[in-house]
């Protein structure tokens, strides 16, 4: 029996999801949540095999509900459902660790076959997102450095901060801000990071530096 749990604001989507679960004689659905952090307590106290986390929840991303359940229950696999089509979420979500990445209207098949195959150890992707990732991915234009200083930002520090973290000084800070908002064309350190999130180039710097 495939254990699942659901991660969604949407009330009406979990239950459609429930009752579409409730159909399958090998899937039992343990819990239907409305967040990230009780997902992710959910998928360990409940044994998961299988987590569907929307991409957009109410307190946090889809790609650090997919790190957090992993880390508390290595043995749930993280399917992430989507509402859009854009290939920077694709990179994010498979550097986050998730198994999979399917989109909402996927068909009810296409779903329960989705959530079978990750529970076997499988990757299953959208294939039309896969393709636009193909086609549209574009290296990261940033020095390692510069994606040490751009992540630090990210978390929300300020100058003095990342400063002190990546021990250098404050001057050399602003100028590493100042070229990587220049090469990724935004124009403010706000709009850089949404780029570069975008790109998927954060996250996977950020598991590189925690390796």
């Amino acid at each position: 029996m495939i254990r699942v749990v659901i991660a969604d604001e949407v009330r009406l989507f979990r239950s459609g999801l429930t009752a579409l679960l409730g159909t399958e004689p090998d899937m039992e659905m343990v819990d239907a949540v409305e967040d990230g952090r009780t997902v992710t307590t959910a998928a360990r106290v409940q044994e998961a095999d299988v987590a569907l986390v929307d991409l957009e929840l109410p307190d946090m991303d889809a790609f650090t509900v997919t790190g957090a359940v992993r880390a508390a229950a290595p043995q749930c696999a993280v399917l992430v459902l989507a509402g859009r089509r854009r290939p920077g979420d694709l990179r994010r979500a498979v550097a986050a660790g998730a198994a999979g990445f399917v989109m909402k209207d996927s068909s009810p098949h296409e779903l329960t076959d989705a959530i079978r195959r990750v529970a076997r150890g499988e990757r299953v992707i959208d294939a039309d997102l896969a393709f636009a990732e193909l086609v549209t991915a574009q290296p990261a234009p940033l020095t390692p450095r510069e994606l040490d200083v751009l992540g630090v930002a990210a978390e929300g520090a300020t100058v003095g901060e990342i400063a002190e973290r990546l021990h250098l000084s404050r001057g050399t800070v602003r100028n590493y801000l100042g070229r990587v908002v220049a090469k990724v064309g935004a124009r403010t350190r706000i709009e850089a990071i949404t780029i570069a999130r975008d790109n998927g180039w954060l996250l996977a710097e950020a598991r590189s530096r925690g390796a």
